[in-house]
């Protein structure tokens, strides 16, 4: 059996109304392509039309990710330091009309208790402190609500607050620090960043020699920036979040190895590209970027791990420029067979 006496009672009448098909709601959650993307997501509208009417989508966090990475190889960047999206925020629901259809739904199903009941309806239609659920200003703001990021479950159930009504052009109330932002918006864009693999490429390529340096690098053409952006239309607020690529970080996958340069991290260069392709003639040259082991894998292999880190940064409705979020990284394993070279004479 499901226990629902800690669920908020406002989660719990979003889930009566999703079952009555009234008005459901509608969250940052989105279907996930086989790469770890998250694509798929039917068009918002997320707008008022002329007579008013909010979309089912209105409040909900609408994503553009044309620009985002793509591929089979593709992932979500790993933040550095204590950083979460939001796992809820308040935006509008509503039109008058339509909280009234919707509560009164609720009401009639009878499955939130008669004291309950009693309380909603002295609070939107008995004046204490709406009367008649703002049918007078139908047409001067909005019922808002809360919206969980079930994409993200720790704290979805965090905004627990009373559907409450905010007119056109105001702010929301000061005690509502879950209210959406652009700057929050740029926080759940940054979770729907996707950025391509980091399988290097390196020369020689699939084994390598003891004491042979191995070049390494990546490509130009598959790490430039990537964005996406958030938007909740009907407010008018947006907010794009872009990783750009800076540096990649070698670790050989055993303490007999020696790194270029020393520390590992290859910084991006002027041409857009990490490390530098091996070309006949440099075999005996240090490469600017890449691992010279000094001991054979044996019968096996060792697991280098190459990892890209991200600067991420953000812009929209209301900020002065670029505006930063923590780094993000992104990495993979790939295995490299390391053999002696009197083995390979023999």
């Amino acid at each position: 059996m499901t226990h629902t006496r800690h669920i908020p009672r406002a989660l719990l009448i979003a889930a009566s109304v999703t079952t009555l098909c009234l008005m459901p709601a509608t969250s940052a959650s989105a279907n996930k392509d086989p790469g770890g993307g998250s694509f798929g997501d039917p068009p918002a509208k997320g707008n008022a039309s002329g007579d008013g009417t909010l979309s089912a989508e209105a409040g909900a966090v609408v994503y553009d990710r044309s620009k985002n990475g793509t591929g089979a190889e593709t992932g979500a960047v790993t933040a550095a330091g204590n950083w979460s999206p939001p796992p809820c925020w308040y935006a509008p629901r509503y039109t008058a009309a339509q909280f009234k259809k919707e509560r009164e739904a609720v009401w009639a199903v009878g499955s939130t208790g008669h004291e309950w009941d009693l309380a909603q309806r002295k609070r939107y239609v008995e004046g204490h402190p709406y009367k008649n659920f703002n049918l007078d200003k139908a047409d001067k703001g909005y019922w808002w609500s809360s919206y969980p990021n079930k994409s993200y479950p720790p704290g979805w159930d965090k905004c627990d607050k009373e559907t409450f009504w905010v007119d056109k052009g105001d702010p929301p109330p000061a005690d509502v620090p879950e209210a959406i932002t652009p700057e929050m918006l740029a926080h759940l864009a940054y979770a729907e960043i996707r950025v391509p693999g980091t399988k290097v490429a390196m020369a020689p390529e699939g084994e390598t020699k003891v004491n042979l340096p191995t070049w390494t690098w990546l490509d130009a053409a598959e790490f430039k920036p990537v964005s996406v952006t958030a938007s909740v239309p009907v407010l008018g607020i947006q907010a794009t979040t872009t990783a750009e690529p800076v540096s990649l970080k070698i670790d050989p996958g055993t303490e007999d190895a020696r790194t270029y340069p020393t520390s590992g991290v290859c910084p991006l260069g002027d041409d857009g590209r990490i490390g530098e392709p091996y070309a006949k003639g440099k075999s005996k040259k240090t490469p600017p970027c890449g691992v010279k082991y000094l001991r054979s894998s044996g019968d096996g292999s060792y697991p280098l791990k190459a990892t890209v880190t991200w600067k991420i940064h953000w812009t929209g409705t209301g900020s002065e420029g670029e505006q930063n979020l923590p780094d993000g990284e992104f990495g993979a394993d790939q295995d490299v067979v390391v053999q002696e070279i009197q083995a390979i004479n023999r």
